[in-house]
């Protein structure tokens, strides 16, 4: 690109210049194939840069309206789309989800083959903090690998014309073991999934149209959906891991979504099914950075966005958190995020209230409220990979430089 253009478009040279070397030395050393970073700060842009490919094998350069599968980056949203209904008063955080999702009436707790029913049952909360005992595919735990059946079963569905839905999942996931009761552990699991069939079942329409109406067409988030239409599907990322002759394309239907993402999805996945750029999901992210107003309208109430934001997990279970995430040492978890809580203990350079999550393929997203700095990172690494040094570096780079 010409750098008279590149200096237009970049508020902060100096943050462009220096990004760009680090994402340039981590493409070309194999971490990933391609790479692109959005940095806004009080509502301008500062920083757009973009390095390396989407599609190597067809010598495609990764771009600014590139599409990338968000994966657990859908997460926040869904939480967002949950604070929604409790603000209007239809959801109760505190509330047994069996009263919004009847299925979970029967729920039983297994630990080292002895199954009981729970002595607490799952709240809402206990979905939005992952405390609900609700695993993804884990052999450690018999509800995970009974999980990891269901979802096997969902994936031999996925290129039939008998797709599995949003409301079916939970009719599928109420029968699985918890494992542990309710509130008493942290563990990374399907809540955010079964959060968006709780949004669909208590909104009367799908748990996209939901998201349709009440962000992406307010927010203009145009590119953002749980498919690819067709004329679209050239933007769309390819997925990469490393081999013997260095990177190469990954097909995988991962969390029993579509590789392609090339049909409207039956089952619309609250913790893993978004795609997106990230022009779309920055006005997601600013929208909460300005207490819920986007351009003017308001999305969500602020004290929706307050409570959204704020560190609410059981302190008691933070070293479990930090166990499983080393690099989150300071900070707490909730609402399907992580914030910060002590800046001091840190790995990477954040301020007390920085909140934000990332994906299973490297896409990454943090507000931090108190410098008024949103950070957007997309790419499509397997596992995140080596990627996951790169996005510390980015992260610490933007606020070395704009603080």
């Amino acid at each position: 690109m010409n750098m008279d253009i590149i200096s237009e478009i970049n508020d902060d040279f100096e943050l462009y210049n220096k990004a760009y070397d680090i994402i340039k030395e981590a493409v070309d050393n194999g971490d990933t194939a391609g790479v692109n970073m959005l940095v806004i700060k009080d509502g301008y842009e500062k920083c757009y840069c973009e390095y390396g490919m989407r599609d190597i094998e067809n010598s495609l350069p990764i771009e600014r309206d590139t599409i990338f599968r968000l994966y657990s980056q859908t997460k926040p949203v869904t939480a967002a789309a949950v604070m929604l209904l409790v603000s209007r008063g239809k959801v109760d955080l505190a509330a047994d989800i069996a009263d919004y999702l009847p299925e979970f009436s029967e729920q039983y707790v297994n630990t080292d083959g002895n199954r009981k029913p729970v002595s607490r049952r799952i709240t809402v909360r206990d979905l939005m903090n992952m405390t609900s005992g609700l695993a993804y595919p884990d052999d450690r735990f018999i509800g995970g690998k009974q999980s990891g059946e269901m979802f096997w079963k969902m994936e031999q569905r996925l290129y039939t014309d008998n797709l599995a839905t949003t409301s079916e999942f939970a009719q599928m996931a109420s029968k699985l073991d918890l494992c542990f009761e309710p509130g008493s552990q942290f563990l990374y699991g399907i809540s955010a999934d079964v959060l968006g069939a709780l949004v669909e079942r208590v909104s009367g329409v799908t748990f996209g149209e939901f998201l349709r109406t009440e962000f992406f067409e307010p927010l203009e988030m145009f590119d953002t959906d749980f498919y690819v239409p067709e004329e679209k599907q050239h933007r769309l990322s390819k997925v990469y891991d490393y081999g013997e002759k260095g990177l190469q394309e990954c097909v995988t239907n991962h969390l029993s979504l579509r590789y392609m993402r090339d049909i409207p999805a039956a089952f619309e996945s609250g913790g893993a099914g978004l795609c997106s750029t990230l022009d779309d999901y920055s006005h997601f992210a600013t929208m909460l950075l300005n207490g819920g107003v986007y351009n003017g309208t308001r999305i969500l109430p602020e004290a929706a966005v307050k409570q959204l934001t704020t560190a609410c997990f059981p302190p008691e279970l933070k070293s479990q958190l930090n166990a499983g995430w080393d690099w989150l040492s300071g900070y707490s978890y909730g609402n399907l995020m992580r914030i910060c809580t002590d800046e001091t203990q840190t790995s990477v350079f954040s301020a007390k209230g920085e909140y934000g999550w990332d994906g299973w393929l490297g896409t990454f997203f943090s507000n931090e409220p108190q410098h008024g700095i949103t950070l957007l990172v997309g790419l499509q690494q397997v596992g995140i990979g080596r990627a996951g040094t790169l996005i510390r570096k980015l992260k610490n780079l933007t606020i070395s430089e704009l603080v």
